[in-house]
């Protein structure tokens, strides 16, 4: 064969960001928290910035600050009588000294501690706890059993060279299922019910939901009430209340023990704006000023000295020329910086103003079936922002209201279909409502979902109403019902 060479000529086009409108798009993707540290981050890296003098609150007339660590420990007691002695005895230790500080202990009990000593309690011993702890570790977040028994009885044997009977087994996870909370160490959902059933007081209710579970728990999960009465033998009112005591059990018992305080605050959510509602119903944004005022620091704004410096070190290199490019390069990413938080704040004000704007009805009224249709290149029509921008402004934003706090991403709602003016979150808005509403002994099937969104003006078809349904949460018809 003979090879041959050839030259193409291909055109092509790319779009690429600049460095700097990366960090702009990776600030506007921060929350009000993350973009705070951000800025303290920045101060202490770079010694050209620094905050305002306007921004710190100052009273020429206030006496300076002296107050120490140890004065404002004395001050939260009531008086001196009620001060320890230690805390009154001279400290003797020098600067020199080692200061250990107290380490934070996250105060929430993990679900293998919590069992764990509670059986530690118990007169079990140091073996079959070693059986427990390797039951417990096969536990899932809400308390279930995930592999079976003989299985474990092998990873014992492999994993840790144990040889343990089945009837050892046995023991320690009936200890464990004796734990609290009620349930846990179940194999599956009717076994949990089972357990907690189990531990209640011996009423005619309960002894009835006990024989449902244990005996009738697929008919009880289609909700066949009615051949659930026959078979059973029992009242209507009698079965109700059974009903009642079963759904007061918890199918996760597990599921709330090893959150901490932690937990709770990391789920905590700062408002990223707020919309304020006057008498004359004009709407008013705004945004939490947490950032302080950054200005270039003074001996690297020196325009004129910097001119001086660098016409001197153009005749050759010196301590000087490094001194000078380390200033210019700090003041440079000082001033982006100052200049990339103003246009962050601005981008976020035009785009949280445009869906004030554009939901208008929603903030007067707060009734999620006034949103109106919309979509990312709606508003980045109004603001003429890329839409790439809109979405990552405002994902993770939040928006407080008089009545509550929403995520940006909740006003964003697409039409059902071309020809429908409302918007999905109207239509989700109608359906819960209307399932509110129904006969709990004969709740509306989808096609009965479908005919009254019809009747009430929204014509969608009923695949959508299952999926509307669905994504409320809303079961299917037949696991609504109630006696």
């Amino acid at each position: 064969m003979k090879e041959t060479l050839s030259q193409s000529l291909e055109q092509r086009m790319q779009l690429r960001l600049s460095p700097l409108q990366m960090r702009l798009v990776r600030m506007l993707e921060m929350s009000e928290p993350e973009i705070e540290e951000e800025v303290r981050r920045e101060l202490d890296d770079n010694p050209a910035l620094e905050v305002a003098e306007s921004s710190v609150d100052t009273d020429p007339d206030e006496e300076p600050y002296t107050e120490t660590a140890e004065d404002l420990q004395l001050a939260d007691y009531g008086n001196e009588d009620d001060i320890p002695s230690y805390r009154l005895e001279a400290n003797n230790r020098s600067a020199a000294d080692a200061v250990l500080e107290p380490v934070a202990v996250d105060d929430g009990e993990s679900l293998i501690e919590y069992l764990i000593s509670q059986l530690s309690e118990t007169d079990l011993t140091e073996m079959e706890l070693q059986i427990a702890r390797y039951i417990i570790g096969n536990l899932d977040d809400n308390g279930y059993l995930t592999r079976t028994l003989p299985q474990i009885e092998d990873d014992l044997a492999i994993d840790a060279g144990l040889e343990i009977s089945m009837a050892e087994i046995r023991k320690v996870y009936d200890a464990i299922r004796a734990l609290d909370p009620a349930g846990v160490g179940a194999v599956d959902l009717r076994d949990c019910l089972l357990l907690q059933l189990r531990r209640l007081p011996d009423t005619g209710a309960v002894k009835i939901a006990r024989e449902i579970v244990g005996d009738y728990f697929d008919l009880f999960s289609l909700r066949h009430f009615d051949r659930l009465e026959s078979m059973l033998g029992v009242s209507r009112d009698m079965l109700r209340e059974a009903d009642e005591v079963i759904r007061s059990l918890d199918p996760k018992p597990a599921s709330r023990i090893g959150e901490s305080l932690a937990d709770d605050r990391a789920r905590h959510i700062i408002p990223d704006f707020y919309v304020e509602l006057d008498q004359n119903d004009r709407l008013t944004v705004t945004m939490p000023n947490n950032l302080p005022e950054l200005v270039i620091e003074k001996s690297f704004s020196a325009d004129e000295e910097l001119v001086v410096m660098q016409s001197k070190s153009q005749r050759g290199d010196s301590p000087k020329n490094e001194a000078l490019s380390f200033i210019t390069k700090k003041r440079e990413e000082a001033s982006v910086f100052i200049d990339l938080l103003r246009m962050r704040r601005n981008t976020l004000m035009n785009v949280m103003e445009a869906i004030v704007r554009w939901q208008r009805d929603f903030f007067v009224s707060e009734d999620e079936s006034r949103l109106r249709p919309m979509v990312l290149r709606d508003i980045s029509r109004v603001t003429g922002l890329d839409i790439s921008v809109i979405s990552r402004a405002s994902a993770g934003k939040y928006v407080a209201t008089q009545s509550g706090v929403y995520p940006l991403k909740f006003f964003f709602n697409e039409r059902v279909n071309d020809d429908e003016d409302a918007s999905s979150r109207e239509i989700l808005s109608v359906l819960r409502s209307v399932i509110d509403d129904e006969d709990p002994a004969a709740p509306l099937s989808d096609d009965a979902l479908t005919a009254e969104l019809a009747g009430r003006g929204y014509s969608i078809a009923r695949r959508t109403v299952a999926k509307y349904r669905e994504r409320l949460g809303i079961p299917v018809a037949r696991l609504r019902k109630k006696l």
